[in-house]
Formats: structure tokens, sequence, C-alpha cells
């Protein structure tokens, strides 16, 4: 193994353009860390905006671009007895993804799904933990509940669409930009999906009737809020996982007291690798099964060289995605299956 690697860079924040190759050493794992050699690495919308200069890094965690990845473990640190080295995993990393080797804390690993290939693999940490977070930890998604999904081909909003159904036999509903995508949802098992460039809100009023969504899972926030606590049912829940259409939003508080509805947010990169322990032990056991047995799916909408990551973020900003784009970092492993 050589003494260094390659990563990718900013030069300040703005478009792809900004990104660039560049050396750096292989960094060693810490106590309780594992050092994975990154066979592929996962393309997320945090990486977007950290990109953009919107969204910083927390104290601690590596500056570079990059939230999950899986591959080999190369070494591993003082305390971690759950992995050796030569195990295949997928990891949801603190940042530092988008590098032929990154640290990250041994909870935060989990074993590759059995028949799953590397680039499978990487597309499953981020946006499985924040579904899991956000839909069963924090919105307390219960058994028959009916949920929305605010964009529902993402990489999170597939993922939590097809846990809804799968683990509560929830009846879920989801918006997305085109034809193409509303048919994916349907696809996933929404009992509706509605184009949210129309009047997404009224078109789901006629199919509730009298019901209100008890779950609510959205990114966008800003005027999208009081249009969402006003479908909300008596103790429903809205969790927002960001604010792409706003910092701010006027809210109707006396109705949200008096329908005991819930307003919350979340990050998951600032909490301590116990709490993501928590998610990845949960996936494993009651996730994991169904993503062997292909009940739950992920689907890789571009497989890209490492070479080419500025096209890679480019999909993103263009929006063109249906579900995750990967960067291959090791070109000729990324479409195998460990073993």
């Amino acid at each position: 193994m050589s003494a260094d690697m390659n990563v990718v860079e900013t030069r300040g924040a703005g478009g792809p353009e900004v990104l660039y190759h560049a050396r750096r050493p292989i960094p060693r794992p810490g106590a309780g860390e594992v050092l994975i050699r990154v066979i592929v690495a996962g393309v997320n919308r945090p990486d977007i905006q950290q990109r953009r200069g919107l969204y910083p890094p927390p104290p601690g965690a590596s500056e570079l671009l990059g939230l999950d990845v899986s591959g080999i473990v190369e070494a591993v640190g003082e305390g971690v007895s759950n992995f050796s080295a030569g195990d295949a995993v997928c990891a949801l990393v603190n940042g530092g993804g988008y590098a032929e080797y990154c640290t990250v804390p041994s909870l935060q690993c989990m074993p590759i799904p059995r028949g799953f290939t590397f680039a499978q693999a990487a597309s499953l940490p981020e946006v499985f933990f924040t579904a899991w977070n956000n839909v069963f930890m924090l919105g307390q998604l219960a058994d028959g509940e009916h949920m929305l999904v605010q964009g529902g081909t993402s990489g999170v909003g597939m993922a939590a669409i097809q846990m809804a159904r799968t683990l509560r036999g929830a009846t879920v509903y989801a918006t997305a930009g085109d034809e193409d995508k509303l048919q994916v949802c349907r696809d996933l098992g929404c009992a509706y999906a509605v184009d949210y460039h129309g009047a997404w809100d009224d078109e789901l009023r006629k199919q509730l009737g009298d019901r209100g969504i008890d779950l609510i899972l959205d990114g966008q926030a800003g005027p999208y809020t009081q249009r969402e606590l006003d479908l909300l049912a008596f103790d429903g829940r809205l969790v927002l996982i960001a604010s792409h259409l706003g910092a701010e939003a006027n809210v109707n508080l006396r109705q949200l007291v008096r329908r005991r509805q819930t307003l919350t947010g979340s990050t998951l990169r600032p909490r301590p690798a116990s709490y993501k322990g928590g998610i990845a032990r949960d996936l494993v056991e009651q996730v994991w099964p169904h993503l062997e047995s292909g009940r739950i799916e992920t689907r890789l909408h571009a497989i890209l060289p490492f070479a080419d990551v500025a096209e890679a973020h480019a999909i993103l900003d263009a929006n063109q995605q249906i579900g995750k784009v990967v960067m291959a970092v090791d070109l000729a492993r990324a479409e195998t299956v460990p073993g």
C-alpha cells in the first residue's frame, strides 16, 4: 500500500467545476475506527450542499465530501471487535468518502447484503440511515398509518416508501417532478403519486377525503410548511430533513396546538457514533433481510468513474436522477459481488 491516495477536493464554493482530484496521505484508524479501502462512493444531496458552501462539516469531521462508501476493511483501530481486515462492508461515514481510503467508526459499518455488488451496497447507507432516523425514530410511524413522502424518487424517498410499506403496512403517498418519476413511485407501492409542480395538496385531499396524513417526510420547507401542516391529521407529524425552498415559514401555531401536531427537523451527520450505530443495527436486523429477498430494492441511476466526479454532481444539480448516483473508485470491482 502506498503512503498517499487520490481524493476529491474543492476550490472554494460553487458548481461542479470547483471539484478536482488531489493527493493526500492515507489516514490511520483511531480507537474504535476502521480504515476502508473504498471501492465505490455514494453521491448525495448533502455533498451538493457542502460543495455550494451551504452545509459545513461538523467539528472533527473530514472536510472532504462523501457520506457513504462500500469497500474492504484494510485495518482496524484499537478496541474494534465487530469487523476485521478483509471484511467487505458498506458504511455511513462522517465525511471523506470521496477518496481511495477513509476512516469511519466501526459502529457505522454494516456487512454488505448477500448478493449485492459493491456499487449497490454504496447506495444504501446514507439514504437508509436517513429514512430510518426520520420515519421510524423521529416520525414514529405506526402500523397502518398514512405517510406522504415529498420527492419520492430521491434515494431517501425510495427507501422511506419501501420501508414504510414493508415494515409498517403503511399507505404511502408521494410527490415527484414528472410522469416517469411518478410511475416509479407507483411501482414502489405508493397508493397515489402527484406532480409537485401543480396543486399537489389539493390533489391529495381528493384522495384522502376526510382523513389526514399521519406523517410527512419533507426536504423543501419554506412555503410548503403550512400546506403540509394543513394536510396532517390530529397527532400528525411533519419531519423536515432539509429546507431547500426556504429557511423560514409562516406557521399557524394555534392550529398546530389544537390538532396536537408535531413539527420537527433533523440532521444525522453531527450525531455521535453510538446513535448511528443503533441505526446500523436496526437496519441490518430489520431491513437487510428484505433487501436480500428483493422485497426492498435499491435503484442505481448511474455508476460513474471516480474521475467523473463533476459529471456526477451535475446530474444531482439538474435533478435528473431516479435513485442513487455512485462513483467507482475501483472500477474493476465496482459491479462485483464480494466473496
